[in-house]
């Protein structure tokens, strides 16, 4: 069970997002807006990914991640940006920031797979040989 935050300034959206990843057993917040998430991190403390909306009022979901990997300890917070920008650059944006970038309207069995995939160990592959 992970902690997720989830920001994006549409609730229907939010409200989705944590419906679903709740129902996969994960503790969420939500926010809707790059100011009040950085508020809950402060108050609630670090989550252990983040699920972000690109275009937001104010601060980018891009620039909230970028905001975000410069508090103590979250470097590397693993982010999935979930986004109606479709364009190449767009997407490698997103991905320039290893992140996993979902398109809108999106697919929960995806949703939930990038988070899955996000919160595994990295393999310890001195050991695991062939």
């Amino acid at each position: 069970m992970a902690k997720v935050l989830v920001v994006d300034d549409d609730e229907d959206v939010r409200n989705l997002v944590r419906h679903r990843v709740q129902k996969a057993g994960h503790r969420v917040v939500t926010a809707a807006s790059a100011d009040e998430a950085l508020a809950v991190v402060d108050a609630r403390g670090a989550p252990e990914v983040v699920v972000l909306d690109v275009a937001m009022p104010g601060m980018s979901g891009l620039e909230l991640l970028d905001t975000l990997r410069t508090l103590d300890g979250l470097a590397e917070l693993p982010a999935i940006f979930l986004s109606a920008r479709v364009q190449d650059g767009d997407i490698a944006k997103g991905e320039s920031r290893n992140a996993v970038y979902l398109t809108k309207p999106f697919v929960a069995s995806a949703l939930l797979g990038a988070m899955e995939h996000l919160l595994e160990p990295p393999d310890d592959q001195e050991d695991a040989g062939w």
